[in-house]
């Protein structure tokens, strides 16, 4: 379990310290997965890094099954069980991805390594000898350092928006790897998202706004809420009307 207690986020700007997140207070707990959306610039990805310590916590405390890692750095929060897929995954020159899931997981067996890239999706005969490389896709990149992580049999596994930059079949294919993750490992999965593919998994849906916590919900009352929300925009319902028109006004 990681608990967020009253936790604030406040970083240097142009003009001196800027606050970012003001008393968050969450808890996520093992085989679940928690999907935290809002506005651009609310602070969803404030929250990612600063549970993986990329940025210090500035109040508060964060809690990892009991123990205190608020003044821990990112590789003794790596090496206690907790694990960052960044939106951009990073390329290694020269690395093939039999390499990088042996530093991943320690391991040299072959075995281990196939069930892995099968885990993710991915044919191991196709995929261990390759160079990680521009030949990669953006969703190939994606299962491969979910994989990675995958390797570590974390904690706490955190995504920053993890579907950006990959194509629709590839973002098929990472749904279906976070339900594989939830089912077989026994890890809180957290991911940052604004997309229903994803809410649609989340056991828990967190809303962040202005940098602090609107509500928590399921994904059955947050995604009935969108639906009467569009269901009552009447800047849609009067375009529907007129025929999808450009003079279609919003009495909003």
């Amino acid at each position: 379990m990681l608990e967020m207690q009253n936790v604030g986020l406040s970083l240097d700007g142009e003009n001196g310290k800027v606050q970012i997140l003001n008393d968050i207070n969450l808890t996520f707990e093992k085989n679940k997965i928690y999907v935290v959306t809002g506005p651009n610039g609310g602070g969803k990805s404030s929250i990612a890094k600063t549970i993986m310590g990329i940025y210090p916590a500035s109040t508060g405390k964060i809690i990892l099954d009991g123990e205190d890692i608020t003044n821990k750095t990112i590789t003794e929060r790596a090496r206690l069980g907790i694990g960052y897929a960044f939106q951009q995954p990073p390329r290694f020159k020269g690395m093939k991805v039999r390499d990088m899931l042996e530093l991943a997981s320690g391991s040299n067996n072959k075995a281990d390594l196939c069930d892995l890239l099968y885990d993710v999706g991915l044919c191991a005969q196709d995929y261990l000898e390759r160079e990680i490389n521009a030949s990669f896709s953006g969703g190939e990149l994606k299962r491969i350092e979910i994989a990675s992580i995958l390797a570590r049999n974390l904690k706490v596994a955190v995504f920053d928006e993890p579907e950006a930059g990959i194509d629709l079949w590839s973002f098929q294919k990472l749904t279906e790897t976070f339900i594989n993750l939830n089912q077989k490992y026994n890890t809180a999965i957290v991911i940052i998202s604004h997309q229903e593919r994803i809410l649609r998994l989340a056991d828990q849906v967190v809303l962040v706004a202005e940098g602090r916590i609107e509500e928590i919900t399921s994904r059955e009352k947050f995604l009935a809420e969108i639906e009467r929300i569009e269901s009552d925009c009447e800047c849609k319902n009067n375009c529907t009307i007129i025929g999808g028109k450009a003079d279609a006004e919003c009495d909003r």
